[in-house]
């Protein structure tokens, strides 16, 4: 069956009767609603309580259940904003599936500022020694609990149909973190990725190389870029050699295909939607993964197409070429285009899209 599907919060739904309609109304026979996300402004338009929802920090905003979480390190903290509601995915979820709506679990599982704040030795430690605190290690035994029980629980307590799965690996430098002042400095594509290599404890001693030469040699490069103006290009496999390339990839690659797998176990029989791109050398809410290789194929890559068309286009074509996974177009409907959206999703599908959201 082709799905077509919208993105939605539960602020959208929780305190308006009329919100689930107005969404069935679109044409939409999916809904991926945010179960656990990170901390966001947004507006809503419609709403009859509120105009602007500022999350404050990344939440659960399933029901939480403390005796679940009492045996782990990290514990997500519930929302307080917008309207209140112990259980705002239930009572969302609910109103979709009553208005006939198909409704998935939209999970953001490593992207945890306060999370990050509170464990700093659980956190992206780049290789000057500097902490990512929005970005969870997936490498780290208690991130890696952490986000199992947040998939335990959800798929415990509710009957979805799908898991869609963002963040689930990596996090690195490219985040819009509090007044961002780093734009201006003009980094090229190979240092931002330098300075997304995270050589916490946990990721030093599984990459089996000598991590203090590897972390000299990056700092190295960034400071010739930084302060000298000599760009370290574009792709690490030039800036590391590929031995040490390789071996980055591929801890990743184990990593991020064994949480995979391990969520699915726990999902049971429900689809796994997995937030993706085709290139092993990115971080972010779409994991680097090779397609072609990777080793815990979900139920469908999420591949976003929020970019120029034909870059959007192409990007879609290579990876139908490159794995026999369905993908599914990620699409932003807020552009400053909303009228050429339905030319973009008709391409998109012919270029091999099996589904939109």
């Amino acid at each position: 069956m082709v799905r077509h599907g919208a993105f939605a919060y539960t602020w959208d739904l929780v305190g308006d009767p009329a919100g689930a309609t107005r969404i069935a109304e679109l044409g939409v026979d999916t809904v991926t609603l945010q179960a656990a996300y990170h901390s966001v402004r947004a507006t809503t338009a419609w709403h009859p309580r509120h105009r602007i929802v500022h999350a404050e920090h990344a939440a659960a905003y399933f029901r939480l259940r403390p005796d679940r979480w009492r045996d782990l390190r990290l514990q997500p903290p519930a929302p307080t904003w917008a309207v209140d509601d112990d259980d705002r995915f239930g009572t969302a979820f609910a109103a979709l599936t009553a208005a006939g709506l198909r409704t998935e679990a939209w999970i953001v599982l490593t992207h945890a500022s306060v999370l990050g704040r509170s464990a700093p030795d659980l956190v992206v430690r780049n290789a000057y020694g500097e902490r990512f605190a929005h970005a969870l290690c997936p490498a780290q035994p208690d991130v890696r609990q952490y986000t199992l029980r947040v998939v335990e629980e959800i798929c415990d307590q509710y009957d979805v149909p799908a898991l869609m799965l963002e963040a689930c690996g990596w996090l690195g430098f490219d985040h819009l973190s509090a007044h961002e002042k780093t734009g201006g400095a003009d980094l090229s594509a190979g240092a931002r990725d330098l300075l997304s290599i995270c050589l916490c404890p946990a990721c030093s001693e599984a990459l089996q190389l000598d991590a203090d030469e590897l972390s000299a040699d990056i700092r190295r490069l960034l400071d010739r870029e930084l302060q000298d103006g000599v760009q370290v290009g574009d792709q690490l496999v030039d800036a590391l050699g590929p031995e040490r390339a390789q071996a980055l990839y591929d801890h990743r690659s184990r990593v991020i295909s064994d949480l995979v797998k391990d969520i699915t176990a726990v999902a049971g029989e429900r689809e796994i939607l997995l937030m993706a791109t085709d290139d092993p050398q990115v971080t972010g809410p779409d994991v680097g993964v090779d397609l072609a290789a990777f080793a815990s194929p979900p139920t469908a890559y999420m591949v976003k197409c929020w970019d120029d068309e034909e870059a959007a286009i192409a990007r879609l074509k290579a990876g139908v070429a490159r794995t026999d996974v369905p993908l599914v177009a990620n699409v932003n409907a807020l552009g400053d285009r909303p009228a050429d959206l339905p030319s973009l999703a008709g391409r998109l599908v012919a270029a091999g899209a099996q589904q939109l959201r």
